[in-house]
Order: C-alpha cells, then structure tokens, then sequence
C-alpha cells in the first residue's frame, strides 16, 4: 500500500481514491437527501389533499341525502351506502352541537359551516370535513365526515420509507460507481508514480501501460519519452567520459614524458618543452571540446571540409609524439578532392584515434592518403605492423578499458562519429593494416535550387 505523500507543509496529503470517493458520494448523498426531503413535502401534501378530496365529496354526499328539518325533528340517521365504514359521520346543528350519528358532542369546525361553505380541519386527531345542509329556511344543521389522521400518516409513512430505501439504493450504487471509477482514474496514477521513482532509481527501461485515460495515457508516454532521454543522455556521458579517457592517455603521456624529459637531461632548454608542453596541453583542450560537443550534439553544423587543413593539423599534433618514438608520418592529399559537408571536429577525431592505434598496435611508417573516390571521399591510415589477427568487426566493438584487450573502445569511437556523419569506418587490410574513413561528398545543387537574381 503506498504511502500518504506529505505535501511541503508537512501535512500528509489524502490519496486521490480516497478524494474521489469521499466526493463522489458525498454529493451524491446530498443531492438524494435534498431531492427526498422535497419529495417527502410533496408526498405529505398529495395524501393529505387525497383525503380532503375524498371527505369533501363523501360530506357533499352525506348532506345531499340528509332530511333537512333534521334540527327540528331528529330522526335515526343510516349512512348513505358506498360510504367507508371507517368514516365517522355524524348530523350537527349550526351551533356545533351533535343531533345524530357519530363523532364528538360538539363540533367547534360543524359551527362554522353555518355560512354555507365546506369546512376541513383536524378535530380530536380526525381529519373531519363539514358541509352544510340546505333548507327552505337556510342552513339548519351541518353534515360532519372525519377519518382518522393515522390512516393519511400511515400511507405517507410507508411512501417515506419506500423513498429511503431508495435513496439507499441510488446512495449505494453511487459508492459502488465512485469505488470503480476512483480505481479507474488513480490506478494508472499509481503506475505512473512507481514509474516515476523506478526512472529517479535510474530504470531508464520504464514503460507506462496504456489505462484508457487520455491524460493519464499521455502523462505516461511523455515519462518514457523523458526516461528514454536521460537514458540515451547518460549513455553519451558514461560514453564521452570512457573517450575522453582513451582520447587524452597518449597526449597526456607525451607531454609528461617531455616535460620529464627536460627536468631530467642536463642543458635541456627549458623554454622550448614549455612550449611543447603548451601546444600538447592546447591539444588535450582541443580534444576535450571536441568530444563534449560531439557527444552532446552541440557543435556547429556540418560546414565544407577543408581537407588539406585537416591533415596539416594532424601531422603537426602529432609530429612531436612520432619523432619521441622514431615513427615517421606522411601524410597526402591527392587533388582534386570533393566537397564535403562534415564536422571538422568528428573527422579530426576519427584521425586520432586511428594514428594513435597505428602508433599503439602498428609499427614503422605511418601514412595517411585523402583521395576522391567517385561520390566521397577516402582517407587511408595505415602503418607497417603485423595487421590485425581478429575479426573485422570484433575490433570495431565498444568494450571497457578494464576488459579490453587490443584496440580498446577507441576504434568504436571512430566508427559511431564516422556513422554519425554518414560515413563508414572499414578495415581495408588486416596485414599490413589499411583503415578507411569513407566521406559522401556533398550534393550538387540542381539548377532550379540556385536562387534568382
């Protein structure tokens, strides 16, 4: 069961299924309860004017048949046929006093019926209706008709409960309906909140179900779409550190074996191996950029390769190592050479790393040729070694520099930035070793995408 979140003052937050059905029963309920107390008004009133009705048109009945000098000369009073045997009828004279049949001695409402109208009230507990009964003479005595009250009570009871039982029954189902439906809307929250803390536990793999609920749905794929983000961020990050660390051991290594060098020998000119020192440290920060901006794909846009450039860097970045190790480098540009539109900063990279596993792994001369090839361009690296005794493509393959044996991760460097400029990065010959960094040259433009004057 989660735990309540507590919010930022400290107080702990009601989940959401609880809300929702504390909320969606809570109007529920209500509006039922105000809907019954009017419909119990309403049914109260309905009975009550039924009754009246009725008595009205039975104490009509009652006067209509009644003799009327019944003041003057009583007589036993039969009840006409059809009456309700529980009705109590009974004769009045006009000041309220009983002359015949049934009811109390003396009638304050049968006194008011002297006027010649209907009277109702409630006498003695009875819902009692007068009626006067005409004469020659006027109104010489009232017709009294009452019912007992709990019979009018008694029928408007049993409706109050039949309405509560419903209003159980409507408050009920709206329960069972906010319990499915708080389910419905917080499970996929819930979801989303375990995704959530498995992506801050570093689960970039998180994947959100589909629950049917359009917010809750988008919410989801807007977690894997940020999950796999930071995924493919870190991997770049744990990627530039392991390259930068490839990248920087050799230079790294020269410039303190030079300096090293010029601390240890007897009238080295120290001046000039701080100088060397500067261009190789220059070089590390060169290095260092660039990958930065390569591994967070915020370089410039691919501009035109300026080839020959490029290769007179190379040779003069790594003019000093080679000379330390009596390794001679050439290097060549066979004109004419295609346009490219690469970054300078992937395939300066791409360069170093195969001049530094020729000077790892190689042996004797290395060359490095720039040729048109038709549609691209080629750049050969190779040296004189042995070559390479495995598979092709296993030395492309990314491994730790803890694990790897050989070329390292510095080969897969060079072939993620050669792909990710479109090119391709093969071994030509395994012995001796021929690298080619392959370039697509740039498109021509069609004459109708030249602009007009």
């Amino acid at each position: 069961m989660p735990m309540p979140v507590r919010n930022p003052a400290g107080a702990a937050s009601t989940p959401l299924r609880r809300q929702l059905l504390v909320t969606i029963v809570g109007i529920t309920s209500i509006a039922v309860l105000v809907l019954a107390l009017l419909l119990a008004v309403a049914v109260d009133r309905l009975y009550h004017s039924e009754a009246i009705t009725k008595l009205e048109r039975d104490a009509t009945r009652v006067a209509a048949t009644a003799p009327d000098d019944e003041a003057h000369n009583p007589r036993p009073f039969t009840k006409p046929a059809g009456l309700n045997e529980r009705l109590v009828v009974g004769i009045y004279r006009v000041d309220g006093s009983r002359i015949v049949g049934d009811g109390p001695d003396v009638s304050p409402l049968a006194s008011e019926a002297a006027n010649g109208r209907l009277h109702e009230s409630v006498e003695g507990g009875t819902l009692t209706v007068v009626a006067p009964i005409p004469s020659e003479v006027g109104v010489t005595s009232i017709a009294r008709v009452g019912m007992p009250q709990d019979e009018v009570h008694d029928r408007r009871d049993r409706s109050w409960l039949l309405m509560g039982v419903f209003a159980v029954v409507v408050v009920g189902l709206a329960a069972a309906a906010a319990f499915y439906q708080s389910r419905r809307l917080a499970r996929p929250l819930e979801r989303l909140t375990r995704a959530a803390q498995a992506l801050g536990d570093g689960d970039f793999t998180v994947r959100a179900e589909p629950s049917g609920v359009r917010e809750a749905d988008e919410a989801g794929r807007a977690l894997e779409v940020t999950a796999r983000h930071l995924g493919s961020m870190l991997d770049r990050e744990r990627a530039f550190s392991a390259d930068v660390s490839h990248q920087l051991r050799t230079p790294l290594t020269g410039l303190l074996l030079g300096l090293e060098s010029a601390l240890e020998r007897p009238g080295a000119d120290l001046t000039a191996a701080i100088r060397a020192a500067v261009r190789r440290g220059e070089h590390l920060r060169d290095i260092i950029d660039d990958l930065l901006r390569l591994a967070r794909d915020a370089g410039p846009d691919a501009e035109v390769l300026d080839v020959p450039e490029l290769l007179g860097g190379l040779r003069s970045r790594w003019s000093a190592t080679l000379t330390g190790v009596d390794r001679p480098l050439s290097v060549t540009a066979h004109d004419p050479l295609p346009e490219l539109h690469v970054k300078a900063s992937a395939v300066r990279q791409i360069l170093d790393v195969l001049v530094d596993n020729a000077i790892s792994h190689g042996a004797g001369r290395i060359t490095v040729e720039a040729s048109d090839i038709g549609g691209g361009l080629a750049i050969d690296v190779s040296d004189e070694g042995p070559g390479v005794t495995d598979d092709a493509e296993d030395i492309f393959a990314r491994r730790s520099s803890a694990s790897a044996e050989g070329h390292g991760i510095g080969l897969a460097l060079a072939r993620s930035l050669a792909e990710a400029e479109g090119g391709r990065l093969v071994l030509r010959r395994p012995s001796p070793p021929i690298f080619t960094l392959l370039l697509p040259a740039a498109e021509p433009l069609h004459p109708m995408d030249h602009p007009h004057p």
